[in-house]
């Protein structure tokens, strides 16, 4: 219990000066530091006299230090004052000064702190009362001069502790003006340069103002009186202070400089200052008073020098130099001396350097005694302002105190010298565990203590290697520094601290942890009044971390308002109202870091509407028109709208008048006679239009005639008989007077006839009957109404109804061009027989039949028109070999004339269309048969056609083409000589005498011949006669429910290159692709036939979803292929799951088949007792190594071909059905993949099933007829498939 209580007691804050000492028996605390002074009173201490006293003096040392004190060199016993005490714990003096005056303690402190390691001392502390003494209250003469002549006015305050601040005033307490030719002295004297009239006054008052009493003391008023009986000359300037042409200064380093030069002049001079030599210190140099003092603050030794004032007017100037010196103080160079913390046997020094002008004296004291009076020690030797400490014993521990003074001041210090020995202990506490963000600075600390002062190494996670370099920094503090840290920084530290009097192991742990980040940051809202905003802040952080997120407006809180909604990762306002504008902050802080972001919130509305309408510069046809804007509501006004509503003629229905820009507030207004106008502003603003404002008063116009005629005059017949006269009648606003009508008049313009004229009211058109057909005409329309009628009305021009066209075209004839062209002539119709206006011809052809014998006759007519005055075009798109028959027929605004008569004209032959099919039959080992039909469009007589064919590798790379001329009457041809095994692609197309048309194609594979010894498989007798098989992918031909197969993607600097197979019979094949997770409709790339496609102009960074579409006829359904997933750029994988790729479907297909077929021949052979023929050839050479299947289990033995003695084992089914005889080690995709060849280009299926080879024996008939062959099986499930 005791060694725990000394533990508790010892382990208070003990820094670097404090140290624990373990033994085997108990714990305690050793020695501390001698005192050191850490606070005390100024050097110059003035004192408030009406307040106590009280005289700082702190210090801190173990054991805690006692205080005495001096006073004006004696020592003080305060307890024998009863009006001074000293604080508990402390050295600070409290003087009562209630019963004794403050003066009465007047006098120079100096403070002495000690325990048993030394002695501390303070500053000399120079203690005095503030004073402020009163002005004596004699009575100052008016002052009477002339006006012209310069003034002084003394103010001469009483000497005051600390000197008083002087200003002049009024009796108002106003302060008295200043200027260039009025200015106060330093020394607070006023200063006239010439005075004028209006300085004549009974109210100069020089206050004084004492700070540390706070008390102002007023001088007796000064009157001036200033005459002009005799006006005084213009003349140069001459200085009123300083006097004569040079004078001195003298300033301290560090202080303030302030020069001054006033001068008297007529009229008032300017003042100027150069330094000679050199340039004033931009920094620390100002002017005041109207230049006529300089004032450079922080003087340093630079700043001396001569300076010279220049006072100028228009009849001269005058000159002044100033030679300013500067002193100082003693000042530290390199800062006061340092403790020193010292093992026995080591050296050290305490330095005491500093400067000063003149050069100051430096003397050094022991605990308070000058050094020469202490006692002598030889490990210690003083030179100057330096003592060197040799080879420290224990004991030598003391204060030292180093006084540095000059005439004017001085520097005191103390430092300690605390001589200690102690082995090394670690004050950072052991497992601490240290968390940093990554890429942040790490410092895993080890403090220690010892003497000597310990050398501290580190390690991580063992003691392999010491921790040196990159990244490793290391402090002399010992704290371990990683300037970035890392994830792999993580982990256990060990901290060594070691001296020669022990050695001392601490472990700390580092935990590196990932920085939080804001990822999705709130963006700045402009958002309506009364709506409702969110802000987003999406954070990314360290799992072991557990951020909080704050909400700021304005760098405040948010306001407690309901309507503030924090969500997880969101700040929402509902019902925004304009005070939650503002900059809203979003902190997302852990315990190691913090994160924030940002956005302005705008709140806007549609601005307040304007108000105060007021009109001005009232005339009869303007008026202007000034508002005053309502509140923008942050978003400025961009425009006015100015209405009117015509109280007169429209009451309650507002017009649109003008807009004028939303920086104006007025508007000349035009206006018309005859109008009750009252007006109205609106503002409009990015939200939208305000209200509007409050109607203006009502402004009256005067009627006139009117000033414009009816618009939009026209003419036009509506029977062939009539003419219709119509026009765009005027407003109310445009009728200018009461009783508005119209005069119409008109008459026929090709007979220089009198105007016919009718007046119509209420009305806006006229009919005038009984008119010749489609005649010109001449109209007017002139507006009348009671005070005159409107200007000279233009003259318009129409025309009387039409009738229908009474000819036709002439020398109508024809031209063909080429097969599917024709070009119609005709003379055009005459424009009296057209009767109307022309809108063109018409011309109507119909073919009339095929020049082809197989072609049905059939009529369907049609019709091109050609509008405006032609007299031929061109008849496309007509079909080839025909004849067509055709007439022209002109027509107008009524309708058609009569048709031409009927002429005809043939077209020539033409080239072919594709024939209408093509596919493949019979195909075998080298050869195959095409079939086809003839062209639906022969568009001429067949001459013949071209088979073109070249084999395709499974690169889809092309051969060699070879080409054939087939004769008009074939439709089939067989191919001789292929190689077998072989993908072709056909082409073919048909001739005639205009040459070849389009063509067909289609592909095709040759079948592979090797067969399958199915009997020696089995375990019933059967011969050796091998079993021809079919194409095994027709044995597994259930289409799957896609056509498409092996669907892949790659991605290259060019795009994203799609490839698949196809199995379909569509044509129309195309590729569609959206953005992942897009909304917008799939785009579409159509592939002409092709098996791939570059897939061009994708983004970046995206992932795109992509499908193969196949359409047939409209009723017919889309066939899909499944999605593929393609990411640009990262480059796309082309690994496919096996269990989709087409080859090992296939194969686990044949697989299955084979078996089945097995099981199903073993079935007929147990149930008939048949035997199956096989070659003679075979029975002759029986295969040694034939091992039959056991009749158990119905397991396999290897089989060996005599023929090339290649085992079945481990040989693979070609895509064709058939075993290879010469090459059974063929790749997989040959087999599965590769069987692409054998489809049309639109998909159907050409390839052909045959259950016998050309290069076998057929088996015998009566050999067949004991039982089902397994051929005739397979064939009759060639055919059922």
């Amino acid at each position: 219990m005791q060694e725990k209580r000394l533990h508790r007691l010892c382990s208070q804050p003990c820094n670097l000066m404090f140290l624990w000492y373990y033994s085997k028996s108990s714990t305690y605390c050793l020695s501390g530091p001698p005192p050191t002074i850490t606070h005390q009173s100024p050097k110059d201490y003035i004192i408030d006299p009406r307040e106590n006293i009280i005289i700082h003096c702190e210090a801190k040392g173990k054991p805690h230090p006692s205080f005495s004190w001096t006073r004006n060199g004696t020592h003080f016993d305060i307890d024998q004052d009863p009006n001074v005490h000293m604080r508990p714990h402390s050295g600070t003096l409290v003087v009562d000064i209630s019963r004794e005056k403050a003066e009465h303690f007047e006098g120079i402190y100096q403070c002495t702190a000690r325990n048993k390691h030394g002695t501390a001392v303070s500053n000399n502390i120079v203690v005095r009362q503030s004073r402020s003494p009163l002005w004596s209250k004699d009575k100052i003469k008016p002052i009477v001069v002339q006006e012209g002549v310069s003034l002084i006015l003394p103010c001469r305050p009483p000497a005051g502790l600390p000197p008083p601040i002087i200003f002049w005033m009024d009796n108002n307490f106003q302060r008295l003006p200043q200027s260039s030719r009025v200015s106060q002295a330093l020394n607070g004297d006023l200063y006239f340069s010439n005075v004028l009239r209006e300085d004549s006054r009974n109210d100069y008052i020089c206050y004084a103002r004492f700070p540390h009493t706070q008390t102002i003391q007023q001088k007796q008023p000064i009157t001036v009186k200033v005459l002009n009986y005799d006006p005084v000359e213009e003349r140069k300037p001459t200085f009123l202070i300083p006097s004569g042409p040079s004078s001195s200064k003298m300033v301290l380093r560090g202080h303030v400089l302030e020069l001054e030069c006033i001068a008297e002049g007529l009229p008032t001079p300017e003042i100027s200052w150069t330094k000679v030599s050199s340039d004033f210190p931009a920094q620390r140099t100002s002017t005041l008073h109207y230049q006529k003092t300089l004032r450079i603050v922080n003087v340093s030794e630079s700043d001396e020098g001569d300076y010279h004032c220049t006072a100028r007017n228009q009849f001269g100037s005058a000159h002044h130099t100033i030679r300013v010196t500067v002193k100082a103080a003693p000042y530290w160079i390199s800062g006061a001396p340092r403790n020193l913390v010292l093992a026995p046997g080591e050296n050290g020094v305490l330095t005491c350097r500093a400067s000063g002008t003149p050069k100051p004296s430096i003397t050094w004291a022991m605990n308070g005694i000058p050094i020469e009076n202490s006692p002598k020690d030889l490990s210690r030797k003083v030179e100057d302002d330096t003592i060197i400490f040799t080879d420290v014993q224990t004991g030598s521990s003391a204060v030292y105190q180093c006084n540095i003074s000059n005439d004017y001041g001085y520097l005191l210090a103390n430092a300690f010298v605390n001589v200690l020995s102690e082995p090394p202990r670690v004050l950072t506490p052991a497992n601490k565990v240290y968390q940093v963000i990554k890429n942040h600075q790490a410092l895993i600390d080890c403090a220690s203590f010892g003497s000597p002062i310990p050398k501290i190494k580190w390690f991580k996670d063992s003691r392999s290697s010491i921790l040196v370099g990159e990244p490793y920094i290391l402090h002399d503090n010992g704290t371990l520094e990683i300037h970035i840290a890392q994830a792999q920084n993580s982990g256990k530290y060990i901290c060594v601290a070691q001296n020669v009097l022990g050695i001392y192991e601490n472990h700390v742990y580092l935990e590196v942890k990932e920085p939080t980040r804001i990822l999705k940051q709130p963006e700045y809202k402009v958002i309506q009044r009364g709506r409702t905003v969110m802000f987003e802040c999406k954070v990314k952080h360290d799992p072991s971390l557990f951020p909080t997120m704050t909400w700021l407006k304005d760098d405040g809180e948010l306001p407690d308002d309901e309507r503030f909604t924090v969500g997880s990762d969101s700040l929402t306002i509902t019902d925004v109202t304009e005070n939650d504008a503002g900059v809203y902050t979003c902190i997302r802080n852990t315990s190691l870091d913090v994160d924030t972001a940002s956005a302005e919130l705008t709140v806007v509305e549609r601005p307040d509407p304007p108000s105060d309408l007021e009109l001005t510069d009232k005339k009869q046809r303007s008026v202007q028109l000034t508002w005053t804007p309502g509140d923008e509501h942050n978003s400025p006004i961009q425009k006015f709208l100015i209405q009117y509503e015509d109280l007169l003629h429209h009451r309650g229905h507002w017009h649109n008048l003008t807009e004028v820009p939303g920086t104006k507030t007025t508007a000349h207004l035009k206006l018309s006679p005859y109008v009750h106008y009252s007006f109205r502003v609106l503002a409009l603003n990015t939200v939208g239009f305000s209200h509007p404002s409050l109607p203006s008063k009502i402004y009256r116009t005067d009627p006139a005639a009117p000033d414009e005629n009816p618009t939009g005059v026209q003419g036009f017949g509506t029977e062939h008989d009539n003419l219709v006269i119509s026009w765009k009648p005027l407003s109310g606003l445009q009728s200018n007077g009461p009783r508005l009508h119209y005069r119409v008049m008109w008459r026929q313009k090709a007979v220089d006839g009198e105007w016919t004229t009718v007046t119509v009211a209420n009305n806006s058109k006229f009919v005038v009957s009984g008119t010749p057909t489609f005649v010109p005409y001449e109209l007017k329309v002139q507006a009348v109404n009671d005070h005159g009628v409107g200007p000279e009305p233009a003259i318009f021009h129409g025309y009387s109804g039409e009738d229908l066209p009474v000819a036709a075209p002439e020398n109508v004839q024809a031209v063909v061009l080429n097969s599917t062209l024709a070009e119609v002539h005709w003379d055009p119709v005459p424009q009296k027989l057209i009767r109307g206006y022309l809108k063109g011809y018409k011309v109507y052809y119909w073919k009339e039949r095929s020049l082809h014998k197989h072609n049905p006759h059939h009529v369907e007519k049609q019709i091109l028109s050609f509008s405006g005055n032609h007299s031929h075009g061109m008849l496309p798109g007509l079909h080839p070999f025909s004849l067509y028959s055709f007439n022209v027929r002109v027509y107008n605004g009524k309708g058609e004339g009569p048709p031409s008569p009927t002429q005809q004209f043939e077209m020539p032959e033409g080239v072919p269309g594709a024939p209408t099919s093509l596919t493949v039959t019979n195909p075998n080992l080298d050869s195959l048969t095409l079939e086809w039909s003839p062209p639906h469009d022969r568009n001429g007589h067949i001459t013949g056609y071209t088979l073109k064919y070249q084999p395709v590798n499974n690169s889809n790379e092309l051969g060699p083409v070879e080409e054939l001329a087939l004769p008009a009457n074939e439709t089939s041809v067989t191919l001789l000589n292929l190689k077998y095994s072989t993908r072709y692609r056909f082409y073919l197309n048909a001739k005639t005498v205009r040459g070849a048309g389009p063509a067909i194609s289609q592909e095709a594979v040759t079948i592979m011949d090797e067969a399958i010894p199915v009997a020696e498989l089995l375990d019933c007798p059967l011969t050796s006669r091998p079993i021809l098989m079919v194409v095994f992918s027709l044995l597994c031909s259930v289409q799957p429910e896609s056509p498409f197969g092996n669907v892949s993607s790659s991605v290259g600097e060019d795009g994203a290159l799609i490839s698949w197979e196809y199995w379909g019979p569509e044509k129309n094949i195309y590729v569609e692709y959206i953005v992942e997770n897009s909304e917008e409709e799939w785009q579409k790339e159509f592939v002409n036939g092709s098996r791939n496609v570059m897939l061009k102009g994708l983004k970046g960074g995206l992932s795109y979803r992509v499908r193969l579409v196949a359409k047939g006829h409209h009723d017919q359904p889309l066939h899909h292929s499944e999605e593929l997933l393609v990411t640009v750029p990262a480059v796309a994988s082309r690994q496919v799951d096996i269990a989709t790729q087409g080859w090992f479907i296939g194969l686990m297909c044949a697989i299955a088949l084979l078996i089945l077929i097995l099981l199903i021949i073993c079935f007929i052979q147990r149930n008939k007792g048949g035997k199956y023929p096989v070659k003679e050839k075979e029975d002759a050479h029986t295969d040694p190594e034939f091992q039959p299947m056991k009749e158990d289990d119905c397991t396999f033995g290897e089989y060996s071909d005599n023929e090339d003695h290649k085992p079945l084992k481990g040989s693979r089914t070609p895509s064709n059905g058939t075993v290879k005889r010469d090459d059974s080690d063929d790749s997989l995709v040959d087999y599965g993949e590769g069987g692409d060849g054998q489809f049309n280009e639109d998909g159907s299926f050409i390839g052909q099933y045959s259950g016998k080879s050309a290069s076998r024996d057929i088996a015998e008939g009566h050999e067949s007829s004991e039982a089902p062959s397994p051929i005739n099986a397979m064939n009759s499930l060639n055919s059922f498939v």
